[in-house]
């Protein structure tokens, strides 16, 4: 079993620039972490996700002995990383992160171990007790390979926890600039799970308030503009004070009501809880 102490050593070695983060690896570009960093902390959007996943972690460290280790697959800035540590204050939270530019803004974020790899090539001989993935596996072309990898490095009864864009046609310039593979339905991701091995507890839609407003603008933004995708996609990383506000105050809601284990018809994202068997 790897101690807290080994684990801090592999934090320190992840900082050696082994990767070159100009080099384009696999589905995502990482010259979106600047502008991922300067909005998260505003964003209704990202506000409103962290909300989600802190209550729904909240329920979750509650099951939980203490000394428990907590994983986040493809941490990024280190934006989720800050609560999931509150979430879960009796265990250890580690951030993974394949590029090398978003542990340099996750490690001004949030203290702790961070690690640069690839949850394919685990680094770790540790299980872990719960592992996070938010908006990650739509990025990753071998995404059976993934699923197996994530069931394989959690403890048997460990949980993940996940979220994906949903729904096929809401496809639109904006997949295209984030480097998204799919974009799932509700039946398609439970299956995927479930092939994997794994037992979904909890899946619901949810963004549902804005489900309206993306699908018009998109579509109206795909006929209208003639711009390139990640153009037209850093336009909505823009903070409209008003709307902002009051976007932050409906998807709040809807984050309590779905920790409260109720579900959403329809929603612009998938959240799901799924546990490896014991």
């Amino acid at each position: 079993m790897e101690t807290a102490a080994t684990l801090e050593s592999h934090s320190v070695k992840a900082f050696e620039p082994s990767v070159d983060s100009t080099t384009h690896l696999g589905g995502y570009d990482p010259s979106f972490f600047d502008q991922l960093a300067s909005v998260e902390e505003q964003h209704f959007w990202f506000r409103s996700r962290n909300r989600l996943i802190f209550e729904i972690s909240k329920r979750i460290s509650s099951t939980l002995v203490p000394g428990y280790i907590v994983m986040e697959v493809g941490c990024g800035t280190g934006n989720v990383l800050r609560v999931l540590r509150e979430a879960f204050p009796d265990g250890m939270v580690i951030g993974l992160e394949l590029w090398f530019a978003g542990l340099l803004h996750a490690r001004k974020r949030s203290a702790g171990p961070l690690v640069q790899g690839d949850i394919r090539q685990f680094p770790f001989s540790r299980k872990f007790d719960v592992i996070g993935m938010f908006d990650v596996l739509e990025h990753i072309d071998k995404e059976k390979e993934t699923l197996a990898s994530l069931w394989e490095v959690l403890t048997p009864g460990g949980i993940l926890l996940l979220t994906v864009p949903a729904h096929k046609f809401l496809w639109s310039y904006f997949d295209e600039a984030a480097f998204h593979c799919r974009r799932y339905s509700a039946v398609e991701l439970r299956e995927k799970l479930t092939r994997a091995g794994f037992e979904v507890e909890f899946q619901s839609y949810f963004m549902a308030c804005i489900f309206p407003i993306v699908w018009l603008f998109r579509k109206m933004k795909r006929r209208s503009e003639s711009a390139d995708a990640k153009t037209l996609a850093s336009q909505e990383f823009r903070i409209v004070p008003i709307a902002n506000g009051i976007m932050t105050v409906l998807l709040n809601l809807e984050a309590r009501w779905l920790a409260r284990g109720h579900l959403l018809p329809i929603g612009t994202s998938l959240v799901v809880v799924a546990r490896r068997p014991k």
